[in-house]
């Protein structure tokens, strides 16, 4: 192999090990419960992670057998996932900027408003077409009824840092004004006409807050969450990805250069 394509085949070993992170970012946010419940949201970035892991190896293997087709089928297709990985990155930073977030005294969790969060998420994600199966979905999982065995008294409850989605679905708003019996059932408002949330809470386990706007917020909460983390570690595997495929492009024209001279070498013996 020539020097070139040494340097070819590294690079894109290089680009298969950045795969990895991509790929495990992808996994970490399709397994949470929220995105359980959101099927379309769970798999972009596991698939653009595969792909990417496929087409270094197609690029290793052009590089390591010289077959510059193979090689040149890599730059393109690279340059297609990381097109599709940057825009991911720029929607994801963009509709999780804003947060419906804001603090209750005398709680340890966080409150959550619907309006707060991007009118992207809103609409792509709670609207009245897609809220059905979702809130069915959050009813049928786990996530509220094991508060019941985690706290026993109001005040284990009241100091807890609930996720957002067990903040805004497992209880009615503080603002209402329900007395706590335990996690997931409370009573007698004192101040039920505070919020639209109050008169839609209801003690069935079945029911709770899940058709709240809380509950909602809380969803958007949670993806804003996941996704702010799992942006850090594909911004940093996307950057060294640049560099590699930049490096990768140079290194190829220098293979086709040294591959010309070779065959004008040849052709004056």
């Amino acid at each position: 192999m020539s020097l070139s394509n040494n340097i070819t085949a590294f690079l894109n070993f290089l680009a298969f090990m950045c795969s990895i992170p991509i790929t495990a970012a992808g996994i970490w946010l399709a397994s949470k419960p929220d995105n359980e419940c959101i099927h379309w949201l769970r798999w972009p970035v596991v698939f653009i992670g595969i792909a990417i892991m496929l087409v270094s190896l197609a690029g290793f293997a052009g590089a390591y057998w010289k077959k510059e087709g193979l090689l040149g089928l890599y730059l393109v297709c690279m340059a297609i996932l990381i097109i599709l990985l940057l825009s991911l990155l720029i929607l994801a930073f963009v509709v999780t900027r804003p947060s419906g977030a804001y603090s209750v005294p005398g709680r340890g969790y966080d409150e959550y408003r619907l309006g707060g969060y991007s009118s992207w998420l809103r609409n792509h994600i709670t609207s009245s077409d897609s809220w059905g199966k979702i809130r069915a979905c959050l009813a049928d999982g786990d996530i509220c009824p094991k508060l019941n065995n985690e706290f026993f008294t109001a005040e284990q409850f009241f100091a807890a840092h609930l996720s957002p989605l067990q903040s805004g679905c497992c209880k009615p708003p503080t603002i209402c004004g329900y007395q706590y019996s335990n996690p997931t059932v409370w009573i007698n408002p004192t101040n039920a006409a505070a919020d639209g949330d109050c008169s839609v809470w209801n003690n069935d386990p079945s029911q709770l807050c899940y058709s709240c706007d809380s509950c909602k917020a809380g969803l958007l909460g949670n993806l804003r969450r996941e996704w702010r983390k799992a942006n850090l570690i594909m911004i940093i595997t996307v950057v060294v990805l640049i560099w590699v495929y930049l490096i990768a492009c140079s290194a190829y024209k220098n293979a086709q250069t040294e591959e010309l001279f070779r065959r004008y070498k040849q052709g004056w013996v």
